[in-house]
């Protein structure tokens, strides 16, 4: 609310003077068009896509993790068959 005073002085010698003062009780309040929230929901939207995508990078990172260490097991696998094999091998060469 805006409250307006008006004072007039009135002197002998010289004409009236008139001096204005106005006074607001508070700040005006501030509207905006609604960029600051349209911001703010495209900052949100561009988090969760960015988690999403980490999220799944790293998914990915470990199902390669996982298949070199299945693979690796596998080569394990086959080079104790390989060296039985041998083993077996040999023994018959030798209990002739």
């Amino acid at each position: 609310m805006v409250e307006e005073r008006i004072t007039t002085v009135e002197g002998a010698a010289a004409a009236p003077s008139t001096h204005t003062t106005i006074i607001h009780d508070s700040e005006p309040a501030r509207r905006g068009s609604g960029a600051t929230m349209m911001i703010v929901l495209l900052l949100v939207v561009a988090l969760v896509a960015g988690l999403f995508i980490y999220n799944r990078s790293t998914s990915s990172e470990s199902a390669k993790d996982n298949a070199v260490a299945e693979a690796a097991s596998s080569v394990s696998d086959a080079a104790a068959k390989v060296g039985n094999a041998a083993e077996d091998a040999a023994n018959k060469v030798t209990d002739k």
